[in-house]
């Protein structure tokens, strides 16, 4: 199998689109942030009175950073993981210190562009994998410059 981490060759343009970092933001900046936390779970249909069931506050953060020292956020710009469940616009809480393994969603440079696939590893071969059909999987060679950055954990998704 290959190494996870080629280091060679020169940079190539790509077609594909590609995780814009506007901002990298690590846990350390973001405050402690305590919101009302329900103990029924939301109901689609009839509503009831919540308040009789505030449960107490909750921290985001701690449900959405597990290894705050090696966590950092992304914002995506692009279409090629909406099959995922992932827009543009949405903001990826990635992890360094989780293992990339088959199947998980990755932030990868390759040949000096972050991009954010689902990754594939087979016995030979490394592929970066598009969700949504207008994109093609891309098969990571030794002529490119590779790097996994680290593993999505959370994706952040506005509804408004």
């Amino acid at each position: 199998m290959q190494d996870l981490k080629l280091i060679k060759s020169k940079p190539k343009k790509r077609k594909d689109d590609l995780v814009r970092v506007t901002e990298i933001i690590t846990p350390e900046i973001l405050s402690e942030l305590n919101l009302p936390i329900f103990l029924e779970s939301v109901s689609a249909g009839f509503p009831s009175p919540a308040d009789d069931y505030l449960e107490g506050k909750l921290d985001l953060n701690k449900h959405v950073i597990k290894n705050a020292s090696s966590t950092f956020f992304l914002r995506v710009k692009g279409d090629s993981m909406i099959d995922a469940g992932i827009y543009s616009g949405d903001i990826l809480v990635v992890d360094r210190a989780l293992a990339p393994k088959n199947g998980s969603i990755v932030i990868a440079a390759i040949d000096g562009e972050l991009i954010v696939k689902r990754l594939e590893l087979s016995k030979s071969k490394i592929y970066l994998l598009p969700e949504n059909s207008k994109y093609e999987k891309i098969e990571i060679t030794t002529e490119m410059q590779f790097e996994i950055w680290g593993v999505v954990s959370t994706v952040i998704h506005s509804v408004l």
